[in-house]
């Protein structure tokens, strides 16, 4: 990407506003979560990522939106998946985000090059890794979700485990249902939190109180996979370090494959069990 250009878009109906991309520690706690009849049944679930900041004025709108979608407010046939990242280029305003990280705007990066764009900008958000639209346009985010392609959804089995109270170790394995061509591609973790309430004191949303829901905290690779069926199966382990104050009745974890050039294959979601 050339010159670093970073906006802070309202809301928009443009028939522009969619681009698309052809120890003694040890708490000995298992559970194993797997997907659900009703999941395989509706079929595999559209990817809806948000690029957010508590520090841009006009991203609580669209944080309350993709709120409402993942809570299934629009009653949409198409099962959604919802992950919030907060990005880190407006602490400068202001107001630096608890939740923002530069992992989180080199992610963001990497779809506005895949996707042909000039500018970075929030609020964002990206469906299945090949469509953008400004975050709190409603008609293209939903227009897009529905006009997005979708994959059969992968049938993992998920164990949670507490090697320690400062640490989560998420097991997986079972098929993708999704066959992965010769490029390869990364099959990767999220752990996000919902329920996130902020008093603002400071920036362009001073004064405000906002809710934030689906933040991604920790984000790693699984695997990578390269010219395997679809029956095939994966599997592994990640170990994700715990902040202060977690709570897992408010969190959940979000596998999905993505390939080289950023287009996501599929998608499954679990809710953390309360007991873990």
């Amino acid at each position: 990407m050339g010159r670093r250009l970073f906006s802070c878009f309202g809301w928009g109906k443009s028939n522009d506003a969619v681009t698309k991309v052809s120890s003694n520690h040890a708490q000995e706690k298992n559970v194993t979560a797997d997907v659900s009849a009703e999941e395989q049944r509706r079929g595999g679930a559209v990817l809806v990522e948000l690029f957010s900041s508590q520090g841009c004025k006009t991203s609580p709108e669209a944080e309350v939106l993709v709120s409402r979608l993942g809570r299934g407010d629009f009653e949409l046939e198409v099962p959604v998946i919802v992950l919030a990242y907060h990005v880190d280029y407006w602490d400068y305003m202001g107001w630096k985000d608890p939740y923002g990280s530069s992992q989180w705007t080199v992610r963001q990066k990497a779809y506005v090059e895949a996707l042909n764009l000039d500018t970075m900008f929030t609020p964002q958000v990206v469906i299945q890794g090949r469509a953008q639209c400004q975050g709190n346009d409603q008609d293209g985010l939903l227009s897009a979700i529905t006009g997005a392609p979708r994959f059969p959804a992968p049938t993992l089995q998920a164990t949670f485990q507490r090697p320690t109270p400062e640490s989560l170790q998420v097991s997986l394995t079972g098929a993708l249902r999704n066959k992965v061509d010769n490029q390869g591609a990364n099959v990767m973790v999220a752990l996000y939190e919902s329920g996130l309430v902020t008093d603002v004191p400071k920036g362009e949303n001073k004064g405000r109180v906002l809710s934030n829901d689906y933040v991604v905290r920790k984000l790693e690779k699984l695997c990578t996979v390269k010219d395997i069926s679809a029956k095939k199966n994966v599997s592994g382990t990640v170990n994700f370090p715990l902040w202060q104050g977690f709570n897992s009745s408010k969190c959940g974890v979000t596998v999905f494959v993505q390939s080289n050039c950023h287009q996501i294959l599929c998608s499954q979601n679990f809710q953390l069990p309360d007991n873990i």
